[in-house]
């Protein structure tokens, strides 16, 4: 008789034993977990340069960035800094376009009484609107510095006209705030793939000896795909007049070098073709800028692009929401991650080159009624962009706990989406 509480009583004690040690090892994993994390956010940069108004020494960026519906207008600062001097980095310098109707942009200059080193003549004396549609996207962000020539990509914007300084009331034809097009799209093609190149710590990492960050490995694989299937699109069609038309050099030059293998180590290494192939990028905006190279805004050449990245979408939403690999076994917590940020890597480049299409495409997918819904594609991607947590979680879908790659598939399954309807609006 007297033995029976004895034994409840060892075992309650057992029981809160164990109790307590795993709390204290729930804890313990937690604390372990944000301090990796931390550690590792010191050794990988921020997600590539969308919102980033820092600038480079020897280059010259414009950046995309998607605006919100709120804004109302934004004055442009085109000055152009004298040679030997620091361009501002200030973030209200830039190029908007806007939404919402009856809008428009004045451009002025900041700096009054300086000369521009390039015309001869004082800045302050050109003042004019440029009209936009309502349904008008896009911010360029420009930070310029003295640079050589040979790696100078300057957007110079078109001398006011009759048009240009009409008001925007209504529905008027669409100003072209660059005096070329497609120097806007082919700038949106370089920037992702040079962020991870030479702005993100440590560089290229997939083809790394010793992986210690293989989220930045797929994030960087994500970028990189985007950018081959738009450098084979603006090489076979973009820049032809037909397909009994010669390719363009350099972009062909591009466009076989961007097949390196992204592990490749060495003879060659993908990083320096990856290089290679952004400089004849260039040397073919310099010369769309001089009117020596061919870039055509027609829709049997926009809609193969748009199918490219349709398909590439489709790739990374069925790898987000499969529960099972090909050969039967569940999606482990480590290729569940991958999945993730290849995804995320996809949205953000394809969210930059978008925003270049809403530029130099503007009037013909405007005219077909596409506008909006490449609009909601760009919002999407940079939905993707915005999902970044700590640790990339793999949970049941009925559990507390968030189920990340599901998270990433909402955003991506849209941005599909929409794109197929731009294609079909595109196609009538």
């Amino acid at each position: 008789m007297g033995g029976t509480p004895n034994n409840a009583s060892d075992d309650g004690g057992l029981k809160g034993y164990i109790t307590r040690h795993m709390l204290m090892g729930v804890v313990l994993a937690v604390v372990v977990i944000i301090a990796l994390k931390i550690v590792l956010g010191f050794l990988e940069a921020p997600d590539p340069v969308l919102s980033d108004t820092s600038h480079r020494t020897g280059h010259d960026r414009v950046e995309l960035k998607a605006v919100t519906p709120q804004a109302s207008h934004q004055v442009l600062d085109t000055s152009t800094p004298s040679v030997g001097h620091e361009a501002p980095t200030s973030e209200g310098s830039g190029l908007l376009l806007l939404e919402g109707s009856g809008s428009a942009i004045q451009e002025k200059p900041v700096h009054g009484g300086e000369t521009d080193q390039t015309h001869g003549l004082p800045k302050s004396t050109h003042t004019h609107t440029v009209p936009v549609t309502p349904r008008s996207v896009a911010v360029h962000e420009a930070t310029a510095t003295a640079q050589p020539a040979d790696h100078n990509i300057a957007l110079d914007h078109a001398p006011a006209s009759a048009a240009a300084e009409q008001t925007a009331e209504g529905h008027g034809p669409v100003t072209p705030l660059f005096p070329v097009e497609g120097i806007a799209f082919v700038n949106a093609l370089i920037q992702p793939l040079d962020n991870e190149l030479n702005r993100r710590f440590y560089g290229w990492r997939p083809n790394d000896i010793l992986n210690f960050t293989d989220n930045v490995n797929n994030f960087q694989l994500g970028v990189l795909e985007v950018t081959r299937r738009t450098a084979v699109i603006l090489a076979e069609r973009i820049s032809r007049t037909g397909s009994t038309a010669a390719f363009d050099s350099d972009l062909e030059n591009a466009m076989n070098w961007f097949m390196i293998k992204a592990d490749r180590y060495w003879f060659p290494s993908a990083e320096s073709k990856y290089r290679a192939s952004l400089d004849e990028i260039r040397n073919y905006f310099h010369r769309l800028e001089k009117g020596e190279a061919q870039f055509y805004t027609r829709t049997d050449n926009l809609i193969p692009l748009l199918m490219a990245y349709q398909d590439l979408l489709g790739s990374s939403d069925e790898n987000l929401v499969k529960s099972y690999e090909d050969d039967g076994s569940p999606v482990s917590y480590f290729k569940g991650d991958d999945y993730f940020f290849y995804a995320k890597g996809v949205a953000t480049a394809m969210a930059t080159i978008l925003e270049g299409i809403a530029i130099d495409f503007n009037v013909m997918v405007e005219r077909r009624g596409g506008m909006q819904e490449l609009h909601h594609a760009i919002e999407s991607c940079h939905h993707a962009m915005e999902i970044d947590p700590w640790v990339i979680l793999n949970s049941d879908l009925s559990s507390i706990f968030a189920n990340h790659r599901l998270n990433m598939a909402g955003p991506i399954s849209h941005a599909r989406f929409y794109l197929g309807v731009l294609i079909r609006a595109l196609s009538t």
